[in-house]
């Protein structure tokens, strides 16, 4: 359908400055694509004023490389930079700027996903505030952020029975765990170390995306 936005779904590949040194870093989102990740997000805490160029460069880039994979590029937590980029995509904190503001901001067009922690409750009011897609975490601990409370698989069934959006899971996610967060209800698997802090990036990649077995993107 024209106009219709990009499925969430798949494996949800986010970068990680502390493992993706500038060097290799495309060369590193490329092996993920390569390996079948659906969406790649740029997470990049660095100062927005003083390395605002290398951002922009970087994220530009990426958005580059997801069109020639087919894959929904994602901006982290930062309006002006997915728009000065034209990136198709935004993800925030339930607790960042309220969505009615940023649809003025950004337009309807921009796919929004909403990180509820581990609250349904926030979820609903994303949903009704027009997100689309909200993620959940973290079910493990994350090496990404230590200090994220640990939640439980039972918010994913809870979420999918009152929710009616894509659904991510993000947190210490594995190759062995992740079957388990796709059964619970989770559309999509964000992962970052388990990507980016393998000795073969695609190869994670691609075992990743092997738990979604023949799913349709």
């Amino acid at each position: 359908m024209a106009g219709q936005k990009p499925l969430v779904s798949g494996l949800y590949a986010i970068t990680e400055a502390r493992l993706m040194p500038e060097p290799v870093f495309l060369a590193q989102a490329e092996a993920a694509l390569r390996g079948g990740a659906r969406i790649l997000q740029y997470r990049d805490k660095g100062d927005v004023v003083a390395e605002a160029p290398r951002r922009r460069r970087q994220a530009g880039a990426l958005r580059e490389l997801c069109a020639q994979y087919n894959a929904l590029f994602v901006v982290n937590d930062d309006p002006l930079l997915a728009q000065a980029i034209g990136a198709p995509a935004l993800h925030v904190g339930a607790e960042d700027a309220p969505l009615p503001a940023l649809r003025v901001q950004l337009g309807r067009a921009i796919l929004i996903g909403v990180s509820c922690y581990g609250s349904v409750r926030q979820a609903q009011e994303a949903a009704a505030l027009g997100a689309d897609y909200v993620a959940f975490g973290s079910f493990f601990a994350s090496p990404s952020k230590p200090r994220a409370p640990v939640i439980s698989m039972d918010v994913l069934t809870a979420a999918r029975a009152v929710v009616d959006l894509p659904i991510v899971a993000i947190g210490g996610i594995t190759e062995v765990s992740g079957g388990a967060l796709i059964a619970a209800g989770a559309d999509a698997l964000a992962v970052i170390s388990g990507i980016f802090g393998a000795d073969d990036v695609e190869g994670a990649a691609r075992r990743f995306t092997a738990l979604f077995g023949d799913r349709k993107e």
